[in-house]
């Protein structure tokens, strides 16, 4: 058994409003390669959270009229809640302002690059964009706007702790460039290494309570609230226990094996520059790979809470009734590391024409011929051209979670489909069932049953394995599939399993199209 251990984290996002579908992309992909690992034989740890702590969720909720821990409490419930109407496999969901744990995690930390020299008190001035939670340098802003949100910054002018980023730049430049830190993919490792060949600035990472309204965690031993990135990067410590009680930190983090961050591009310069940073000043361990994707978008337009284009995922999941639809368009047809646009006709059109029209026509048709025809009961697989195609579906399924490239995983499945397909409809199987109702000698109703067996033993064995392919994708599907197939859902891809003699099932249509038109919200 591979016993590596795999610790993944999604981004943890504001809570200033509820969650639209463009966190679903980051949700899904994480989660896939959490149930891929696992089925791996790996031993996995996925972990998912929110920001609680932002000055952005403090006046969203001065804007609503609320007390900020109500309003931040409800909407954390509702980022939790999407986390589990999608399947997300998550063992752990951290929330900042209230896991008992985390201000350990925060003042551990603090303490560690106090020691270390690299908290310093700096009287400062700069322009702050509150919704990306920075400063930025004059020559970084758009026509004096923030290049994130396009809105007019903000002058802060305050006396703050400052984290000496500088002293790293180097060091980080040589991890990412011999990929001991990977940051994937190469364009955004190349926009990382950019940033770095030029001269790091000093970090602000405390800002006065004032300020903030005394949300947050306190500074160690004062009245000021550190600022949000040194506090939610920490987030990913938290849950292990890093500063209280630390069993899960040893194994997860502390201990060689995989520890992974799913994040999207307007924040990878935090994940890939400030917090590894951190985490060398503190002496721990860094994260061994930052995957990063791009955007969603709606008519061309980034999706966001204040943008006001936002598609509550909840619906869709409601409508479909089962999360499924929604991975699987984000999962194929929004390529894993780029921006995509999001449609709820697409979607539609996946739904029906890929899921519906591919894989459960296919099921369908095979599985009710297989039933009418031989009681159900798959016979012997046989050798065939489609049957070692299948075979070698896993490799490829693989090769694209090695590659993060989970659109070309689903693409392969697809491509099988269509062989299968088309494999299915050239042997024309109903013409020997119907032919075996009739008058045969006993001869030729050997051959007929013969030649009918292996058409549907491999179309079986084939759908079986999609079936184990998809399961980090659609796990609802799959494993309704396996079911459908009389085999059993596996915990691990390289279990044994055969279809030989298994009584399959018709009857329930894995994806039914919808009769009633969704009124967009």
């Amino acid at each position: 058994m591979n016993n590596a251990t795999t610790y993944i984290t999604t981004s943890i996002p504001y809570v200033n409003a509820a969650p639209h579908v463009g966190f679903a992309l980051e949700l899904v992909q994480a989660d896939a390669y959490a149930r891929h690992s696992r089925l791996l034989g790996k031993d996995v740890r996925f972990q998912c959270g929110t920001d609680d702590n932002s000055l952005k969720n403090v006046r969203a909720a001065e804007a609503a009229g609320r007390p900020v821990a109500d309003f931040v409490r409800e909407n954390a419930d509702r980022f939790e809640q999407l986390g589990r109407r999608l399947h997300i496999s998550n063992d752990a969901f951290v929330r900042t302002s209230t896991d008992p744990r985390h201000i350990a995690c925060v003042h551990s930390l603090w303490n560690a690059c106090a020691k270390n020299g690299d908290l310093y008190r700096k009287s400062y001035e700069g322009f702050y964009c509150v919704g990306c939670e920075q400063f930025y340098e004059l020559t970084d802003l758009d026509d004096g706007r923030c290049p994130e949100h396009g809105i007019l910054l903000e002058i802060v002018k305050e006396e703050n702790w400052f984290f000496r980023l500088s002293r790293y730049g180097e060091r980080l430049r040589h991890l990412i460039e011999t990929e001991e830190l990977k940051v994937v993919p190469v364009h955004r490792r190349n926009e990382i290494l950019a940033l770095l060949r030029r001269r790091l600035e000093d970090i602000s990472v405390s800002r006065s309570a004032e300020r903030a309204r005394g949300w947050g965690v306190p500074v160690p031993g004062t009245d000021e609230v550190i600022y949000v990135w040194f506090d939610a990067l920490a987030n990913y410590l938290t849950g292990l226990g890093y500063g209280s009680d630390e069993p899960l930190f040893r194994r997860y983090w502390a201990q060689q094996g995989e520890r992974t961050h799913f994040v999207g591009k307007g924040i990878s310069k935090f994940h890939a520059i400030y917090w590894p940073a951190i985490l060398q000043s503190a002496g721990v361990p860094l994260p061994s790979s930052i995957f990063v994707h791009g955007y969603l978008t709606v008519d061309g337009r980034k999706i966001g809470k204040s943008a006001g284009n936002g598609i509550d995922p909840d619906g869709l999941v409601e409508y479909y009734q089962t999360p499924d639809a929604l991975r699987y368009y984000l999962l194929r047809h929004i390529r894993s590391a780029d921006d995509g646009d999001f449609s709820e006709e697409r979607l539609e059109a996946a739904w029906s024409g890929e899921l519906g029209g591919q894989l459960g026509n296919l099921v369908n048709r095979v599985l009710t011929l297989l039933a009418s025809s031989l009681s159900g009961v798959t016979p012997a697989v046989p050798d065939s051209a489609l049957v070692r195609e299948a075979t070698g579906l896993p490799e490829k399924i693989s090769k694209a979670f090695d590659d993060y490239e989970l659109h070309l995983g689903l693409t392969e499945i697809f491509s099988y489909l269509g062989s299968a397909n088309r494999e299915f409809t050239r042997k024309e199987p109903w013409s020997d069932a119907k032919a075996l109702a009739g008058e045969l000698d006993r001869a030729e109703r050997q051959i007929i049953s013969d030649r009918l067996g292996a058409t549907l033993a491999e179309q079986v064995y084939g759908l079986a394995i999609v079936a184990r392919c998809l399961l980090p994708f659609l796990p609802q599907s799959a494993s309704r599939l396996h079911t459908k197939l009389g085999i059993s859902c596996p915990a691990r891809y390289d279990a044994p399993f055969a279809v030989s003699e298994m009584e399959t099932s018709s009857g329930e249509v894995l994806f039914p199209r919808q009769t009633v038109v969704r009124t967009r919200s």
